[in-house]
């Protein structure tokens, strides 16, 4: 009696520190997560390594400007498309003029002259259609935070409202002025991106966690249990913003919008995910145990070896992104990485406490379906305890039957599932990543695209941000009529230190330890595709002439972006290969069954981007993806997929050790199909969730990783796998040897194969691998 209290009430102890520390981890980390957005770095310059000719371009022209800067363009035409008038240009002068006055929003009294470089100038197109007013942002300051925002965000913000109070101007609306504005521009561009990646705390997070909820209460047709395993995953979360928080604060990784947004849908995913696999295990427990925690004790003790085993691939998975050229892309491996690891945390401390808590009444968060304990109603054999049929051909329910069919069919169905892959990954070469037009990047029309294109029509495109060539004095006159014979090319100049809107070379070039630096101003935006492939051009014409010439710029940025992706996706997807399958080598104790079901998963990647590809091109008619897009698509998807193959393959091991291998697939696919496909739902529609963000990028990455996952969970793991396994037999644990299954499964106890079923037999719990039913 006195042990029986003296367990109660460590567990219950156990259940209150747990319920504490993550009611702590919740008060910090909701915080936490909140504050994310004023960590971000979404320049894309400062993810570029330090080799780069952009960066070490940018770094030499440093010494040619005292401060680097941001431009803000505001660009103004007639709402009736005719000539500027005096009185426009006039009162648009003295608006500009009046800017640098206007006090910081909460900025305890600041002006925006402290933050802005020189007088705004403001300058009539050639055509005499526009006007645009240019500011110059201290580059240095510009990520400066003043309540909770950006210095460029608050000042793109503050000057959209400026315009429509003082000027009576928007894109819309024309006012007394009669003149239309956008404000565009590099600073304008980020601005709208800050405001497109706003979404992710809020409008996402509901969005994800809203459909996650409605796949929950189907599953487990409960009005409580979704509701537990939804807190568990919002916990998860505020646990990896903490952390991601606290490490982006003190530059310790470099955290951007993308980076959030991905951390946010893969810890709900994740944890609902682990949550699924434990309560089905749970579910299946509280059938032959008396109390709540002894069922829990077991269902832990069979489920935290895949689930750790799961959460350990995804995360080795993901942290072989830190072999990236890119800093957005190696801070994204530590970020889904934190974000895994308090998933798995989450889903097994928080989780078993919260289901825990009510002591023997904890039954009741299944109502009312509430699982009991079932009496044996069978002999067994030897004087075992009673169990079901060893026969896996007994298993009833939906997933038995396809299981029995996979049996029979083996061979038909794997060759027919390949071939209908092979012709999806058959499309996989015409998949666009070249690199995407920062117009294009948003999906929804913003001020800063509508202003780029009003930009483009009256003043050269790519003025703004020119390509810089930093070159020896010497060779500077050949460097620029080479550059200058090059298609795309408007002018080359050298800088000369000029206001910014003064004409392009007036004034003697200004020289810097012997070399100078040619502005090149292309005929494209500099933010567009064919900005970025004259970029190229004019690197090959500078270094013909001089091998040292560093050639920088906007354009160039870019150019350097995207080699850095593509040399990512060869070194990184071999590397992430190897490392899945050494892990999968050591779970499954098998080679040939680690190759195996490497190449399942590399063919199910290649025929969701085949597929994307076809969905992209021909029927949503996207522009190009970033080279990004296919390296992310295929690490989660190989690693995630991975995710599914341990929860399935670990039964089968386990239930091979006991009725041999063919037998043992029929039976790990009946007792996990149910299971894997809720938990593959759940990822597709929490990735499905991306899609909210208005941001070409994630929609694409969003529709990559849904379809992937679906196909994943109900083709590969479902057919492909299966029937594989099943045809190949024992082989597929080469080099290690099975035992020999026991004669009459005398000591291979048997587990019920369908949750919603009665349990026939008090059974033993098993030693590994998650349970899963029809209807977890």
């Amino acid at each position: 009696m006195l042990s029986n209290r003296r367990a109660v009430l460590v567990r219950s102890l156990a259940v209150a520190v747990a319920l504490v520390a993550w009611l702590a981890i919740g008060a910090f980390g909701g915080m936490a997560q909140g504050k994310l957005g004023q960590v971000q770095t979404n320049d894309s310059a400062a993810f570029l390594p330090s080799s780069a000719e952009s960066t070490r371009a940018a770094e030499a022209g440093r010494a040619f400007v005292d401060t680097p800067t941001l431009p803000a363009l505001v660009v103004l035409q007639p709402s009736d498309d005719t000539d500027v008038t005096p009185e426009q240009q006039e009162a648009t002068t003295a608006w500009a003029q009046d800017v640098p006055g206007r006090d910081v929003p909460d900025g305890d009294g600041a002006t925006w002259s402290e933050y802005l470089l020189g007088d705004p100038v403001v300058v009539p197109s050639e055509d005499g259609l526009a006007l645009l007013a240019i500011f110059s942002l201290d580059g240095d300051r510009a990520d400066e935070q003043v309540a909770e925002e950006s210095i460029t965000d608050l000042f793109v913000t503050d000057l959209r409202t400026s315009l429509e109070q003082d000027l009576g101007a928007t894109a819309t609306d024309a006012g007394d002025t009669g003149l239309n504005a956008w404000v565009t521009g590099p600073a304008g561009f980020v601005a709208d991106l800050v405001t497109a990646f706003g979404g992710i705390d809020g409008v996402l997070l509901l969005v994800a966690l809203g459909a996650v909820l409605v796949i929950l209460v189907l599953v487990y047709r409960s009005p409580f249990l979704p509701f537990v395993v939804i807190l568990t995953a919002v916990f998860a979360l505020c646990l990896a913003g903490l952390v991601v928080y606290q490490l982006a604060a003190n530059d310790v990784l470099v955290l951007n919008g993308q980076s959030q947004g991905i951390l946010s849908i893969l810890v709900v995913g994740a944890s609902v995910d682990y949550a699924l696999l434990l309560v089905a295990r749970y579910r299946e427990e509280l059938r032959t145990a008396e109390h709540p925690a002894t069922a829990m004790r077991r269902a832990l003790r069979a489920c935290v070896e895949p689930i750790a085993a799961s959460a350990g691939t995804v995360a080795a998975g993901v942290l072989c992104l830190l072999l990236s050229d890119l800093a957005s892309n190696r801070s994204l491996g530590p970020v889904a990485a934190i974000g895994i690891a308090s998933s798995f945390l989450a889903a097994l401390t928080l989780l078993p406490a919260l289901l825990l808590v009510l002591g023997r009444r904890s039954r009741a968060f299944f109502w009312p379906r509430v699982p009991r304990p079932v009496a044996a109603t069978e002999p067994a054999a030897h004087g075992t305890h009673a169990a079901a049929s060893t026969d896996p051909t007994d298993a009833p329910g939906g997933w038995g039957r396809l299981a029995r069919f996979v049996a029979r069919h083996a061979r038909p169905v794997w060759v027919v599932t390949v071939l209908l892959l092979a012709v999806g990954a058959a499309f996989l070469p015409t998949f666009r990543a070249g690199g995407t037009d920062q117009a294009d990047v948003f999906l929804t029309e913003v001020d800063a695209v509508s202003g780029q294109e009003v930009l483009a029509e009256h003043f050269p495109a790519g003025a703004v941000q020119p390509i810089t060539v930093i070159t020896a004095q010497d060779s500077a006159d050949e460097v620029a009529a080479a550059v200058e014979d090059l298609d795309g090319v408007e002018t080359v100049a050298p800088y000369t230190g000029a206001a910014a809107g003064a004409p392009a070379g007036v004034g003697e070039p200004v020289v810097v330890d012997g070399t100078v630096r040619l502005d090149v101003t292309t005929t494209a935006p500099s933010d567009s595709q064919a900005a970025v492939d004259v970029a190229a051009d004019v690197r090959t014409a500078a270094h013909a002439v001089d091998p040292d010439a560093l050639v920088g710029g906007a354009a160039a940025e870019t150019l350097d972006a995207q080699a850095a992706a593509e040399h990512d996706l060869r070194v990184i997807v071999p590397v992430v290969l190897a490392v899945i399958a050494l892990i999968l080598m050591l779970l499954l104790r098998s080679v040939a069954a680690a190759l195996l079901l490497l190449a399942a998963n590399v063919l199910s990647f290649a025929a969701a981007l085949g597929i994307s590809a076809v969905l992209f091109n021909h029927v949503l008619d996207l522009p190009p993806a970033d080279p990004a897009v296919p390296l992310y698509g295929f690490v989660f998807l190989v690693a995630l997929g991975v995710d599914y193959t341990i929860f399935l393959m670990t039964r089968v091991r386990e239930e091979s050790l006991r009725v041999g291998t063919r037998a043992g697939v029929v039976r790990g696919l009946a007792v996990t199909g149910g299971v894997i496909t809720s938990a593959g739902v759940v990822l597709a529609v929490t990735f499905a969730a991306l899609g909210v963000i208005p941001l070409l990028f994630l929609a694409q990455l969003a529709v990559i990783v849904a379809f992937g996952v679906l196909l994943d969970t109900t083709v590969v793991r479902s057919l492909l796998v299966p029937a594989l396994v099943h045809d190949i037999g024992d082989r597929t644990w080469w080099p290690s040897r099975l035992s020999r299954p026991h004669a009459h499964g005398a000591h291979a106890p048997s587990v019920p194969v369908s949750s919603d079923e009665p349990a026939q037999a008090v059974t033993a719990p098993a030693a590994t691998g998650p349970e899963g039913a029809a209807r977890p």
